[in-house]
């Protein structure tokens, strides 16, 4: 049987893929991968015009065949055909060379905890902002939506859950809401998980439009809401002075949108708390609980991606017990703070002197597999 050869680029290092048909355009042979001196031996005329059936070296990998000369070129992506009980999350945050702020802080603990993580990163930084010198890259949002057509276009946009944090610009931001539609069109139960990162402490870090696009666009598809306390300030539009502001702004923003709420931090008469609160049903009295945190002298960067990240992690594995993912994910935090702490002490390092960057690769044990020393205490 006569054989005609298709040789294309698969990758950029002198792999091809090849498909082989007969002279009626049926596939006789399956996608492989192919050496360059293969190709160069399957270039021959003599092989080419060969009246015998062609046979594969050995050193010759078939990993896939199809009945159709529609074939795709690509292999199958196993987090699709093989899922995890967990999930496969897309990841929209910022990325330092190096350190561990925004998909650096988020993605590996992530990972550890059994998903999938596909990260986009908004900015590419050579480190976070708070070093003298920042160099880098700002990724815009018609560049994120082409990101996005390109998942699209191999069928790769069926995830599980959806997280974002730090956004520095509107347009990029309504570009996030174009992809929240977008990944709903294909997984209608995606969970999206947003960490509203416009300030703390009365200062905004983001321009002051973002906060009305936060309040009035986003919020009402995010399935769960991570703010501190003067983020929960802005998108209710009141101040939180007490345990019962910080439930009542819980309850607002349920209305508005998300079942699940937690605001991360909140300092009520000096000491830190935080405050989740989740409605199972619309309509219905949500649960609400705190976790009291005690405070550590000392400025991390990092922990609000970190964080965020662990509560998607934890509260996709209790799906009805927010209040025990928020234990396990504010003992873990705590414990990757006292491990980043101690270890700066012992490099002779003055911890008020500047931000301390997490030890985040020196704590994936109390990643896994936390002590949960912090426990949340149920509003009645």
């Amino acid at each position: 049987m006569k054989s005609v050869v298709i040789i294309i680029i698969y990758d950029l290092q002198f792999v091809f893929n090849f498909v082989i048909f007969d002279y009626n355009m049926n596939v006789v042979a399956g996608v492989g991968w192919l050496s360059v001196e293969h190709c160069s031996m399957l270039l021959k005329p003599s092989l080419l015009t060969h009246q015998s059936d062609f046979r594969f070296s050995r050193q010759t990998r078939i990993f896939r065949a199809r009945n159709s000369a529609n074939s795709h070129m690509a292999p199958p992506i196993l987090s699709l055909a093989l899922p995890s009980d967990t999930g496969r999350v897309l990841s929209i945050q910022s990325h330092t060379v190096q350190g561990y702020v925004g998909n650096k802080s988020a993605v590996f603990p992530l990972q550890l905890l059994g998903y999938d993580v596909d990260p986009i990163n908004s900015v590419q930084f050579s480190n976070h902002t708070g070093y003298p010198t920042v160099k880098g890259q700002v990724l815009n949002g018609q560049q994120l939506w082409e990101l996005i057509e390109g998942l699209e276009g191999n069928e790769l946009l069926f995830y599980t859950h959806l997280l974002t944090g730090y956004i520095g610009s509107e347009s990029f931001l309504n570009t996030v809401l174009q992809v929240v539609n977008k990944l709903r069109s294909v997984n209608p139960g995606l969970i999206y998980v947003c960490d509203p990162v416009m300030g703390d402490e009365g200062k905004l870090y983001v321009p002051e439009e973002l906060v009305s696009v936060y309040r009035e666009k986003v919020v009402p598809v995010a399935s769960m809401l991570t703010p501190n306390q003067f983020e929960a300030e802005l998108l209710t539009g009141f101040r939180i002075q007490s345990e019962g502001q910080g439930r009542e702004a819980c309850r607002f923003l349920h209305a508005a949108g998300p079942s699940k709420v937690i605001i991360t931090s909140i300092t009520i008469n000096g000491n830190l708390l935080l405050i989740g609160s989740h409605q199972k049903e619309k309509g219905e009295p949500p649960r609400q609980f705190k976790i009291v945190i005690p405070k550590i002298p000392a400025y991390f960067t990092g922990t609000g991606d970190l964080m965020t990240a662990l509560l998607l992690g934890w509260s996709n594995k209790y799906r009805d017990n927010l209040e025990i993912a928020a234990e396990l994910a504010v003992s873990s935090l705590q414990a990757v703070l006292h491990r980043t702490l101690s270890d700066y002490k012992s490099a002779g390092h003055d911890s008020q002197s500047t931000s301390l960057e997490i030890r985040l690769i020196q704590s994936q044990d109390d990643i896994r597999n936390p002590q949960v020393k912090f426990k949340a205490e149920i509003y009645s």
